[in-house]
């Protein structure tokens, strides 16, 4: 080896010993031969032998040259490939080529053979792998540094790799791709952007997908040169970002992309891209803002990022964005809230106020993603959503549109589902959500059928759920009830008489299809389609959809008795389903998916199905009752004391038992029934006596054996029992016994007879019963209730106080402590008041002389005697019986005749009474008696004395009770054609009763005086506001005329006083000049000419024209323009009202301000003082009062 030394230097090429010369003299299998012998030369050399390297310096220079650079043949190239791969090993650190043009080939050339890594299952892969080691062990390419394309080089390098990588590659080759890539970025002097970009492609989503070897090379090579290259990366993305340059680069329009993947991979690439984006954030063009907020969303959310913690400056400008101007971008941070809440439950807080905000977002998409955002985070785990977060949701229930409440009302009902039913997050998750079930349940209280639909549709689908077995059903339903708050109770209630009423109309439709056709058969069934329809949603269309079914249903029999059986109150729940799955499947078509038709059908099948409730059902929910009166339930488990349980569960029944009585008609029931009548709880034998009355209409003929035990227990009842349940003892043998003439004397005679005004105490049972039995039968006992209302009720009970009453100055004490006395006495007005409604005729005059009795009870304050001997208290429970039993005539027509105008205004004047229960509890009857439409017109006008109550709760009550009864009114005559029922039922006729209740108000006196006139323009307006809110076929000028035409007319109270018409056109004028700042249409041409009640009004006088204009001028200020508000009638008007509970200061002179802590009695009131009353020209002597009674009756 030392001789050949001296050969090197003289240009002539020394192979290795065994090597011929390699030429193109050669073939190629020859060359391969001799290649692969050079090729083990060189790989066993090493750099420290230096005679060998001397030797053959001429063959490494020979195997440079072009010949093999650009041979045909692969194999030939891959092995020359790794000999100068070798060379540049031996040779290192200077290679024997000194050329920068030879030198750019060979590497070049060594790069093109790097493909050939490519296909893993080649013979020859070893040694490509070999070539790939060796280049990156001795990092070959770092030579390249010096050269003037020296980027070419890399660029190659770097993209051949990239393409080359797949998954046939071992962890090996991965690491040596990364070694001999990294070598170049960090040792070189600069990463030019071609070389950046040939990395940070494939990122890009679109390569990413393509090839996910390369993505993985790429992360792998940045996270190895993160310090080195993030300069660069710094540099490319201000140049895009802050500059606009986007021509430096192909990947400009790729760089959110590309910041994501960055900071994915290592955070720290982006240390100084990340205020970019700060600023980027504040962006003029929107679209930029849009994807900035879409980057950062990824980036904040990410399960692992503390970017929100890092970069607080950033966390702060991004949750502005929350109220960004463009729509998409706060839609974009709604969105990413979920993920937020999910993976960074730390920053809930942080976004609590902003989906706060956005939860009011005048766009609706915006609003139902704070909802899905929010419920998406509450169903992964509740824990996740804090209580402020629910009540958005819970906010949005009542949002104006459809698409957002549906989503709010089924987000709570899966997270109640999940958390409640079925008990995922343990007790305490349960307790956080457990206001969902009432929320839900208060829905129902909406005008929407919509939402009333959907109610009952999560009622059956996550509250109770009905395919349930029937037991756990029933237990489910059971402790539902037992924990629901009063106003769920009565929206669940109303749910089921509203199915229940519904299941009747479709049996009606069903009986008059079944008729012979004629011309009124078709007249009542069109009506009770329109009915049907009102049920439906969409009732425009609905309608179309019902004509339809009324004709299948006529075509088809098969349907109709599918139908016939499902409304049937015999169905089973089982029974249903395979109905409605019959009924549905005969309607449906295959080749028709979308049927608008079949899905009103659904909806309508889905409202009258009975799913919950049938025969075994009420059996199995009775044992449950059973089950806690023994002691055996889970009542405790499921939060409920057993004594609430009980009681809840007779509730229950009670309402069942209206809905659904046949299901209560097995013998186990009604024995269950009979021993809760034994139970010393009164509100459990209560319900179980109305149950009882309900359902026991066919128990003679079908339970013989439950009767004979039944009727003494009622008997006993109806004697000795507690007053309600004697009440409702009596309405139990008037429903289920034939011979009921001959209890109800058994009952009667010992009663009557036993009566004894010394022992009060002992009244008040027998004088309920035999208020009843007056109701029930007063025929039967006609002559012995004469006697007894006149003798005992009026002489011996009212006009006798045989107890002093207790000093107090408290207006109102609980029911246990009202004095036995008082109870009689309202006892025995409720006893004349019952029989006078059983009676319903007044030929006797008794109406007129009951009348009498009762104003003189409220013209006395309650104090009938004026003896003083009675308490406050006591005097407050008589005035609130005496104005109520005045209600009770005025809704039977023939005593709402002869109450006069006095007396209206009397009984009036109790919604301003001192005490505020007896406001309180008056104004509910009054409600109650309106909203049945029994009560008159007029008697609506008594809410405009609230706009004077000083405690805000009473004012918005009545105020909601106006808007209620209303809306009642017109929705009655939308429905019923009543045009000659319109004088009694249009909303708009309240106002001349108004006028005219209020130009007889005791507290106007003086006609111009200034304060008491704006009293009359708030009790006006009070009125005013809700029947103007809507002006349907210009109601606004049809009340114009009203005003204008009562002007024409005189007081009919008192037709000459020129002091009453004055205050009456006064009050006019008033009225007018609301009317005129608050409506532009009011000078419009009336509809039709108003009729004015003749009662109240005299016959306008076409001889007198009154222009003149009572207000004096400082008046006129008082009157601001604006629109009328519509009232918001929810539920509110349902709210069991508590007292309130500060006081407020009256001005009027007997205002009392004592505190009433035990019963929060009395916290301000607007008194009419008993100067107020008697200035009501109800002047009654009483001593003509009551023997007015005797001579009447006896």
């Amino acid at each position: 080896m030392m001789a050949a030394a001296p050969r090197a230097t003289d240009g002539k090429v020394t192979y290795p010993p065994g090597v011929k010369e390699i030429s193109d003299k050669i073939s190629k299998e020859e060359m391969v031969r001799r290649l692969k012998m050079v090729v083990k030369t060189f790989m066993d050399m090493d750099q420290d032998s230096e005679e060998e390297k001397e030797l053959y310096l001429n063959l490494a220079l020979h195997l440079a040259s072009d010949f093999f650079l650009k041979h045909p043949d692969k194999d030939v190239r891959l092995l020359v490939a790794c000999c100068l791969a070798d060379i540049f090993r031996i040779y290192a650190p200077e290679a024997p080529y000194t050329s920068p043009d030879k030198l750019k080939d060979i590497f070049m050339f060594i790069t093109r053979q790097l493909k050939g890594l490519e296909d893993t299952k080649s013979a020859q892969f070893n040694r490509y792998f070999y070539l790939l080691e060796n280049i990156a062990w001795v990092k070959s390419y770092n030579i390249c540094f010096e050269l003037e394309d020296s980027n070419e080089i890399f660029t190659q390098l770097y993209r051949t790799l990239f393409q080359v990588i797949n998954n046939g590659h071992n962890q090996k080759v991965h690491m040596h791709m990364v070694d001999l890539m990294s070598s170049i970025i960090c040792e070189g002097d600069t990463v030019s952007q071609e070389l950046l970009d040939t990395v940070l492609v494939n990122l890009v989503p679109a390569h990413k997908n393509l090839n996910k070897q390369a993505y993985d090379l790429a992360k792998a090579l940045l996270k190895r040169t993160a310090q080195a290259i993030e300069p660069y990366i710094t540099n490319f993305f201000n140049q895009v970002l802050m500059l606009g340059k986007t021509s430096v680069s192909d990947l400009s329009e790729h760089v959110f992309d590309l910041i994501l993947e960055l900071y994915n991979i290592d955070s720290h690439l982006l240390l100084s891209v990340l205020p970019q984006l700060e600023f980027k954030l504040k962006s003029n063009d929107n679209d930029e803002r849009l994807q900035v907020v879409k980057l950062l969303a990824k980036m904040f959310g990410a399960k692992d990022s503390e970017l929100a913690a890092q970069n607080k400056p950033l966390w702060q400008c991004y949750l502005g964005r929350f109220n960004d101007i463009h729509v998409p971008i706060r839609l974009e941070c709604v969105k990413f809230a979920s993920h937020c809440l999910m993976n960074h439950p730390d920053l809930a807080k942080d976004l609590t106020e902003y989906l706060r905000v956005r939860s009011h977002d005048p766009e609706e998409a915006i609003r139902h993603d704070v909802i899905v955002s929010i419920v998406t985070a509450a169903k992964k785990d509740l824990s996740l959503v804090n209580d402020a977060l629910l009540n958005f949701v819970k906010e949005r229930t009542l949002d104006k549109r459809w698409r957002v409440r549906k989503e709010a009302m089924m987000g709570l009902a899966s997270i109640y589902r999940k958390y409640s039913l079925q008990g995922e997050g343990g007790r305490e998750a349960s307790k956080q959500i457990s206001w969902i079930k009432d929320k839900l349940l208060h829905i129902y209280y909406q005008n929407s059928i919509d939402d009333r639909l959907l109610v009952e549709r999560v009622f059956a689908q996550y509250m109770v759920p009905h395919n349930l077995e029937t037991t756990e059903r029933m237990k489910c339903l059971y402790y539902l009830y037992a924990t629901l708050d009063t106003n769920a109770v009565k929206a669940l209630n109303e749910m089921w008489k509203c199915q229940n009423l519904l299941r009747h109309h479709v049996k009606d439709l069903l009986d008059l299809i079944k008729k012979p056709k004629s011309e009124a058969s078709s007249k009542a069934v069109f009506a009770k389609v329109m009915v049907i329809t009102r049920n439906l949603p969409d009732p425009g269309k609905a309608q179309d959809f019902v004509k339809k079914l009324a004709q299948v249903l006529d075509d088809d029999e098969r349907i109709r008795d599918q139908l016939e059986t499902l409304v049937s109150p015999t169905c089973s729940c089982k029974q249903a389903e395979v109905c409605v799955r019959d009924i549905t499947k005969k309607l449906g078509s295959p080749k028709q998916p979308s049927n608008p038709f079949l899905e009103m059908v659904k909806f309508l099948l889905e409202r009258i199905a009975p799913v919950h409730i049938d025969t075994e059902s009420i059996s199995a929910l009775i044992k449950q009752v059973n089950k806690s009166i023994d002691g055996t339930a889970d009542d405790e488990e499921e939060g409920v004391p057993t004594e609430e349980a009980i009681r809840a569960g007779l509730e229950l029944l009670k309402v069942l038992s209206f809905t659904h009585p046949v299901s209560f008609h097995s013998a186990e029931t009604f024995e269950s029934l009979l021993g809760c009548l034994k139970m010393d709880d009164e509100k459990v034998a209560e319900a179980a006596l109305q149950i009882f009355k309900n359902t026991g209409s066919k128990m003679e003929e079908s339970f013989p054996h439950i009767k004979s035990v039944l009727l003494p227990v009622l008997q006993a009842k109806a004697k000795r029992g507690p007053p309600r349940q004697a009440k409702y003892a009596i309405h139990c043998i008037n429903a289920m016994f034939s011979n009921r003439d001959t209890h109800f004397a058994q009952i009667f005679e010992p009663l009557h007879k036993g009566l004894d005004p010394a022992n009060l105490e002992q009244l008040i049972t027998p004088l309920t019963t035999l208020g009843h039995l007056a109701q029930l039968a007063p025929e039967q006992f006609a002559a012995p209730l004469k006697s007894l209302v006149a003798n005992f009720i009026v002489k011996d009970l009212l006009m006798n106080d045989r107890i002093p009453g207790k000093k107090t100055t408290k207006l109102w004490v609980p029911d246990d402590e009202v004095s036995p006395e008082t109870l009689a006495k309202i006892q025995g007005i409720k006893l004349m008041v019952r029989w006078l409604l059983g009676v319903k005729n007044n030929q006797s005059k008794s109406g007129n002389s009951t009348l009498r009795m009762l104003t003189a009870i409220l013209h006395s304050d309650g104090d009938l005697t004026e003896q003083g001997r009675m308490g406050k208290p006591d005097m407050s429970r008589l005035r609130l019986a005496a104005a109520c039993a005045l209600l009770k005539l005025a809704q039977e027509p023939c005593y709402h005749e002869i109450i006069t105008l006095e007396q209206y205004q009397l009984c009036a004047l109790v919604i301003n009474d001192e005490c505020y229960q007896v406001r309180q509890c008056f104004s509910q009857k009054l409600h109650r008696g309106l909203c049945r439409l029994r009560l008159p017109l007029e008697y609506m006008a008594v809410f405009a004395l609230c706009a004077k109550d000083p405690v805000k709760e009473r004012r918005a009550h009545a105020r909601q009770c106006l808007a209620k009864n209303v809306n009642i009114r017109r929705e009655y005559l939308k429905q019923h054609a009543a045009i000659n029922k319109l004088f009694s039922l249009l909303p708009e006729y309240v106002v001349p009763y108004t006028i005219h209740l209020l130009a007889h108000d005791p507290d106007y006196v003086k006609v111009q005086d200034i304060e008491q006139l704006k009293e009359i323009k708030e009790a006006l307006w009070f009125v005013l506001e809700i029947i103007m809110a809507k002006n349907e076929n210009n109601s606004h000028a049809f009340i114009r005329k009203m005003v204008e035409n009562i002007k024409q007319t005189k007081d009919a109270q008192a037709p000459t006083d020129s002091k009453t018409n004055e205050k009456l056109y006064t009050v006019c004028d008033v009225a007018m000049h609301i009317i005129m700042s608050k409506s532009t249409t009011y000078s419009l041409e009336s509809p039709k000419d108003p009729v004015l009640p003749s009662r109240f009004f005299t016959k306008p006088d076409k001889n007198f024209s009154n222009t003149k204009n009572y207000l004096p001028p400082e008046m006129k200020s008082f009157f601001t323009p604006g629109k009328p508000k519509s009232a918001n009638v929810l539920g509110a008007v349902n709210k069991p009202l508590s007292s309130a509970g500060k006081q407020l200061q009256s001005k009027a002179s007997r205002m009392e301000t004592a505190s009433n802590d035990d019963s929060s009695s009395n916290p301000g009131s607007p008194q009419r003082s008993k100067t107020r009353y008697k200035t009501c020209h109800a002047h009654i002597h009483l001593s003509h009062h009551a023997t007015g009674w005797t001579s009447k009756l006896s």
